[in-house]
């Protein structure tokens, strides 16, 4: 046996059930691998739409693509300069009239910042 194979009796993935064993392990194997596939599909898609995501979780308060339907800015078709600089701003929390915001940048990095308001800059407003 190789170290790439699996032990008589074991999947070799989630989504392969066991060639030895009750049908009950044979069924809780499949069922794992039914669970865990969307969970793999999306991981490896999340580079290809992350900023996508980010984007669509501003649609909270900023409206659909940045389009803010309410008292709160829009943000769709702004230069992208200027967003970068109040989302830096946010997350330094220098800017005295953040509320969320200063929160909220916390959790993006600064390349994800970038992406961010350039992908509201290319908006139509």
């Amino acid at each position: 046996m190789d170290l790439h194979s699996s032990p008589p009796g074991r999947a070799t993935s989630p989504l392969q059930p066991a060639r030895y064993g009750s049908a009950g392990t044979r069924i809780a194997t499949l069922l794992l691998g039914l669970t865990l596939a969307p969970v793999a599909m999306a991981q490896q898609a999340a580079p290809l739409s992350s900023v996508a995501v980010a984007a669509a979780t501003c649609a909270n308060c900023h409206g659909t693509d940045g389009r803010s339907p309410s008292f709160i800015p829009s943000i769709a078709g702004q230069p992208k300069n200027w967003l970068l600089q109040r989302l830096q701003d946010f997350k330094a929390g220098t800017d005295p009239r953040a509320t969320v915001m200063t929160r909220l940048m916390k959790g993006y990095d600064d390349q994800e910042l970038q992406a961010l308001a350039t992908w509201f800059s290319e908006v139509k407003r």
